[in-house]
Formats: C-alpha cells, structure tokens, sequence
C-alpha cells in the first residue's frame, strides 16, 4: 500500500515540470484516469467541483493558478485509508479554502450537509494551532502533550474529522522535507507528541508509523540516516518480506487445521531506534525488524499456533514470552516468539486470541496505555477513544450498524474542558469552571489579582462558564487579594475545590485581629439583609467556645454565607416553633365521611398537630375537635358514641414565607425585568411589585414580595440580585407570615 512512499525517498503526485506546462483541470483529469477504478463517474464529477470551484475570495482570480497538489495528496491517503468519498470532498474542500460561512452555504447546496459538517469539524481542530500551543523552545512535557491531545479529541462530532487532520499532518510533513531545520524541528516535535500517539490512539497504524519517521527523521536526522543505511533495503522490500511472510504462516495453519488470520508489517525506523534505545541492543540484536500476528479463536488455537510457527522456522533462545499464562500487570495477554524466518532473517511472531486482541487494543492495555508515557487516566476520554476505533472500522457512514453514529455523537459531552492560555499553554479543568477557576489553575497570584477575563478576545463575566477550545486571557491589577463574593457557591464564581481552598488560604493570611473584624462585619450584614434580630444560637450551632472564635471563623471564611444563613434559619425555627404549632391548629381537616367542614377547637385540651384527635357533632356549633385522650372525648366515648367522627390532620408538603424585600438601585432600561429573571431562574415565585423611583437623582426603590421556603433560600436569592448591574442593595425589610399551601 502506498500512502508516502519510502522515506527518505519522498514521492510526489507530479515531478515539477509537469505541475508549470499543465493547467489544474487536466492535471486533475490525468489524476483521475490513473484511478478511474476507485470512483464511479458521479462520485468523480463531484470531485471535479470540489477541486476547481474557486471558494475562497483570492481564487475568483483567473490569474492565480489553482494548486492541485495538497488536496489531491491528501485525498490519496484518506482513500487508501478507506475512507469513503464524501471524506475525500471535505479534505479537499477544507484544504481549498471553503471555510468561511458562504463558502460553506454554497458547497452545501452542491455536496449535502453531511460533507460540509466534515469541513467545519476539520476547521475547528485547525483554530488550536493559532494559539502558538508548544512552549518557546517547541517542546511539550507529557503532561502538557497529553491534553493537547485530549483538547483535539473534544472537538470530534465524527471519527473521519480526525483522519482527515491526520492525513493533512501527514501531507504537511512530505510537504516539509526541504524546509528550513527550525521549521521542521517544530513540525516534528508536534508530530512525536501531539500526532503520531494520536494516531497510534486511535489504531491507524499506517500513519502512525509515517508520523513517527518524519518526526524522527526532522528531530534526530544523522540517526535516521545511519539506521536507514544498517536496514540495506527498501521498504517495499521489507514489505514483499513480510506478504510472503503472511502467505506461508496461513499455510501452516492450514495443514495442522487451525482457523486465523495472519497480519503482518515490517518495523518502521523510529520503532527500531526507540527499542535499541529501550533494551540498549545494537542494531543486530533487534529482532523484531519484522514482525507478523496471528489471530484465533481459542486458547488451545494460540499455543497449536505456536508449535506451528516453532515447526516452520527455528526458534531463536531467549526470544519466548507467555502473557497469556502470566499476563501483563494491565492483563495483556498474548504469546511473543521470534523465530529465524525466510532467508534465516529474524522475524517476531505475535499469537492471540480475538478477544485478547480487542482487549490489547481498546482496553487499559492498548498499545497507547503501554506506549505513551505520561497524562492521567481519563475515563471519558478512554472511552470517547473507543468510539472513534469501533466506527472507524465501518469506513462508509452507510455500512454503520443501526444507531452507532448517534450514540456516537450524542455520547460527546466531557466531564472536563479544555482550554488555551494566550502563550498557548492547554489547560484541563472540570465542566462549568470559570475565568477565575483557570486563574487559579495558572498560578495563585494570578487568581488572587484577578478582575476581569477576556474569552476569545471578548470580555466576559468571572462567573462565565468556559468550554473546550475557548483562548482564555485573564486581566489583573497590580496588588490587592480575592473577594469574599468568591467563596459564595450560589453566585458561581469558582466551582474548583484549588480555587476555593487558595482563595480560603489568602483571608487566614490577613491575621487574626482583622478576621474577627471582617467576620463581626459580614455577620452583622447578614443578618440585617435577612432582617434577624438575635444570632444567640450561632456559636453552639459551629460548636465554638466564645464568639471571638466564631467571629473568627466567618473571617476566615471557614464559615460561608450559605452556612451563617442556614444556621440563622434553624435557630429561627426553634424560637418560633410554639407560635407555628399554633398556628397549624388552623390547617385544613379531614373528616371522614363528611368532606371538609369548618372546626372549633375545644378549650377544655386545646389539640396541637402533633395530637391524636377526635370530631364530636355538637347541636348548635358544628364539629368540636378534641384530643383523643380528653377527659370529655372519653365521656362521649361512653355515652354518645354515635355522635363522635374520626378526625385527622391534613399534612401540607411544603410551606412557604411571604417575605418583603427591598431592592435599592440606580435606574436603568431592563433593571426590573433583570431583577425578576434572577427570582425566577431560582424557582422563587413573586407575589407582589412595587417600585418607585425619585426623577432628580434617578435613585429606585423596589418593593417585593416572595414566597419562600426558608433563610437559605432567601439568602442567595438576596446575593444574586445585589449582583445584578446597577444594584448596591437587596435585603428583607420585613418579618415572613407563614402562607397555607393549597390542598
């Protein structure tokens, strides 16, 4: 199969005389003739449009001639891939220019929505390359290579995105090998670590290796040549080596009645060198310079297999592992021999079953689990992989069993991020982190001097939820600390537990003398914005010795916002109970048998809701509701037992406060709807608006009324309207009433 040919014998689609005497239509005509069997004459007049209409502004311009050769080559390797037509037009499109909104619309009309969705997959993986994303001296640590490549895996709507990338890669490398040593040092130093683990990630072996020596052959070019010169042969020789290989191990399955398959390809330059380098072997030590894999059914196949090959070729000592009897810490299983093939030229042997072979290549021990050095484990990521390899092996959409492209696109939510600094450094963080969660992930400094973001050179609120591929550059000011407003989980500044433990870290820093002040301070705040009167439980509620600890505490920022209003809100309940159990005495009852009627509760046991009762039918006033236990209910027990109806209390399943709130603010277009959005995005019904505003100083004063369940609930609402533009003041101006539910 040829996708580059024989490095260092780069190939080319035309030599340069031809490209200068011929015109793009019939060079593209003469590309088509020599595989007019690969394309039906539909499939070749679209690839006609693709490679001649001018889609990009500048091409409109009959006198800049139309350069065929990177489309065309790129094309080339995604059909020797496999991969299907409408592949083929996106790569070519992508590479002509056909990115830009109209240029998408038009080709839509001409080649389907399915094509131009290839096209803007492609493109958007090409906006992380602006972002200069290797370091100054062009290399990545692992760490940092590995959510690059996690970055371009997020982008992926459909697996062909990725092969299209890869080919472009590979095209860019050919393209590169006269090019300026600083140039191809960076082309290689993305390839090894970016491209090329890529590529083996996802099983396309035969780019993989290509990657990999041209990175090589950039990167260390004397080494490349001097295991180039010790190999003596070209690779298409190594290549018949191994087909004639392939062909006589399926004969000795064959005779000793063994069902398999037998693969096989010669190891590429930078396989060799890296297992000189790995065992440190000279060149002749490497045995597996060529390598072939069997495939069978069942166990007793692998080792039948085995004394076949050890039958055919003579085993070379030493040269023997058995993981299928002793399997690799991540339960590789396989058996590896290698035997003195053809000609007595070494040659290693791979055996295993195919369920060992889908585990070796999708499971924890792919050959990228074992390969690659360095990044954490990701699950999502791990199993977005899977994906990719399993729809990858149907090339053509049409031959994808039912619903697999679906649940393939639809499984694409991550549960982390992936974002770019302006130097270009990748950063991972979990879903739905902020401006300020990416400030503290870069540096602590830097998120304690944060003030602004921009995202994509706009810039947005710190409370703006970032997703993958998005450039994030952060605007800070010269000194000064975190705001406590941070640590307040319901306005969403920071979701990262890093961010929330330095921001916490920085107020301990500020000495205690200024914590207790600051607490005394935000406790006070808190409890007039609630409009509580006595905070006397707080300090048994925290479990602290005296109320400078406590005080302490909220200085810190031990204590949060959300904790001081829940804690409020159960000493609240506790001073108001008697008064509630009063008043559910009113609460509606139902009397069996009779449907609801108006009760009178009776003065000689006065019946709370906690109480067993029961209804006695009086002459003049109705239902008379006692305990059960009262003396007269006793009474009537005895002697007017068919006056007496069962009785029992209707339990409502919520309750809630009518509480007033007061919103001062400065007048502006949209402050009340604003203001209401933020009561309703919290689930919080609004009962009643009053708003007055004074004209000379354009001051507003709003009056509402909510129903809510408890101090909790009021406090960040309270938090999230005193953060809407405009307003420097929300809180209750008024006592709740306890409001019956409905029933």
């Amino acid at each position: 199969m040829r996708i580059s040919g024989l490095i260092p014998e780069l190939p080319t689609l035309y030599n340069a005389s031809m490209l200068q005497q011929v015109t793009a239509p019939l060079r593209l005509e003469v590309w088509l003739e020599d595989r007019a069997d690969a394309y039906d004459p539909m499939q070749a007049d679209l690839l006609k449009k693709a490679c001649l209409t001018p889609w990009a502004a500048e091409q409109g311009d009959d006198s800049q001639p139309v350069d065929l050769a990177r489309p065309l080559e790129i094309a080339d390797i995604l059909r020797e891939l496999g991969m299907n037509v409408s592949t083929q037009l996106a790569a070519i499109l992508e590479a002509r220019g056909a990115t830009s909104d109209a240029a998408l619309s038009k080709a839509e009309r001409t080649f389907g929505a399915d094509v131009v969705a290839l096209v803007a997959g492609v493109h958007r993986m090409n906006l992380f390359e602006a972002y200069r994303l290797a370091s100054p001296g062009g290399r990545y640590d692992p760490d940092q290579a590995e959510r690059v490549r996690k970055l371009l895996l997020s982008f992926v709507e459909d697996p062909r995105v990725v092969v299209i990338k890869l080919a472009k890669r590979v095209c860019t490398l050919h393209e590169a090998k006269d090019a300026a040593p600083a140039l191809q040092r960076r082309l290689g130093n993305e390839t090894q670590e970016i491209y090329a683990p890529l590529a083996s990630r996802l099983g396309i072996w035969q780019l993989k290796w290509e990657l990999e020596d041209y990175a090589f052959r950039f990167l260390e070019p004397a080494t490349y040549r001097r295991i180039a010169a010790l190999l003596a042969e070209r690779r298409e020789d190594r290549e018949r080596y191994i087909e004639n290989v392939v062909t006589e191990l399926q004969g000795c399955l064959a005779r000793v009645g063994i069902e398999g398959t037998v693969t096989g390809r010669p190891k590429h330059i930078y396989s060799i060198w890296r297992k000189m380098q790995a065992k440190g072997l000279g060149f002749n030590d490497v045995i597996d310079v060529r390598a072939a894999r069997i495939l069978v059914e069942s166990i007793p196949d692998c080792y039948a297999a085995l004394g076949a090959v050890h039958t055919k070729w003579q085993h070379i000592p030493r040269e023997f592992d058995d993981y299928i009897a002793n399997p690799k810490g991540n339960y590789y299983r396989s058996l590896h021999t290698a035997v003195f093939g053809p000609n007595g030229r070494p040659l290693e042997v791979q055996i295993r079953t195919l369920e060992m072979h889908e585990h070796a290549e999708l499971g924890v021990a792919a050959h990228w689990r074992y390969k690659e050095s360095g990044g954490s484990d990701d699950g999502r990521i791990d199993q977005k992989v899977a994906w990719l390899r399993q729809v990858l092996e149907w090339k053509d959409e049409s031959t994808l069993p039912d619903g697999l492209l679906p649940r393939f696109q639809s499984d694409r939510a991550e549960e982390r991020i992936y974002v770019v600094s302006p130097k270009g450094k990748v950063v991972d963080l979990p879903t739905g982190a902020t401006p300020l969660d990416f400030a503290y992930r870069i540096h602590t400094d830097v998120g304690h001097r944060c003030r602004a973001a921009k995202v994509d050179g706009t810039v947005v609120p710190l409370t703006y939820p970032l997703t993958t591929g998005q450039q994030v550059e952060i605007l800070t000011a010269r000194h000064g600390g975190p705001s406590r407003d941070w640590l307040n989980s319901d306005l969403g500044y920071i979701t990262t537990g890093r961010a929330r433990a330095r921001v916490r870290q920085w107020f301990r820093s500020q000495g205690r003398d200024a914590s207790i002040a600051e607490g005394r301070d935000i406790l006070a705040r808190e409890m007039r914005r609630l409009g509580v009167q006595s905070a006397s439980g707080l300090q048994a509620r925290f479990e602290l010795s005296d109320e400078s600890e406590l005080l302490a505490a909220i200085g810190y920022s031990d204590i949060s916002v959300r904790e001081i209003a829940s804690a409020l809100e159960e000493d609240l309940r506790t001073r108001e109970q008697a008064e509630r159990d009063d008043e559910e005495r009113d609460m509606a009852l139902r009397i069996d048998g009779l449907g609801s009627l108006p009760p009178q509760f009776a003065q000689c046991c006065n019946p709370l809701s906690s109480d067993s009762i029961v209804g006695y039918i009086t002459r003049a006033k109705g239902v008379t509701v006692h305990r059960r236990d009262c003396p007269n209910a006793l009474r009537f027990e005895r002697h007017e037992r068919n006056r007496l109806i069962e009785l029992g209390w209707t339990r409502q399943p919520t309750r809630t406060y009518a509480v007033e709130v007061e919103v001062s603010a400065f007048d502006r277009k949209g402050l009340l709807r604003d203001i209401v959005t933020v009561v309703a995005n919290d689930r919080v019904n609004v009962t009643a608006i009053n708003s007055e505003t004074d004209e000379k100083t354009r001051m507003v004063r709003m009056n509402l009324t909510l129903e809510i369940e408890d101090l909790g609930e009021l406090s960040r609402v309270l938090h999230r309207v005193g953060h809407v533009r405009n307003v420097f003041d929300a809180t209750r101006s008024a006592v709740p009433k306890v409001l019956a539910a409905d029933t």
